[in-house]
């Protein structure tokens, strides 16, 4: 295998990662983002925890959905996740009155 075909092999992969992504999007109510991955989610319980003067964060994912190109079973149950990092939490917004319609723009 060239490393050409591995290229063209990877970025397929990511493809199909990402159609996936949009086809499960709105099943989750947050997206949840780390040093190491991705997560959507519908239940999402985050603790600040210290030990030794170091603060750190301790995350617990249920019904989760992992970005993650080499693994086969995205869908999980929970997830803990335990980071020095950062951790980005968004609530998905639900709203439909904000969505645009269908037909276009009714400006009369």
């Amino acid at each position: 295998m060239s490393a050409e075909d591995l290229e063209n092999y990877e970025a397929d992969l990511e493809l199909q990662l990402y159609r996936e992504y949009k086809d499960v999007a709105n099943l989750f109510n947050f997206v949840v983002e780390t040093e190491r991955r991705f997560y959507l989610a519908n239940g999402v319980d985050l603790k600040t925890r210290s030990a030794d003067g170091e603060v750190f964060f301790d995350l617990t994912l249920t019904d989760a959905w992992v970005w993650d190109v080499y693994r086969t079973g995205r869908f999980v149950k929970s997830v803990r996740i335990v980071t020095f990092k950062d951790v980005n939490i968004e609530e998905l917004n639900r709203d439909t009155d904000l969505a645009m319609p269908k037909d276009g723009l009714d400006l009369d």
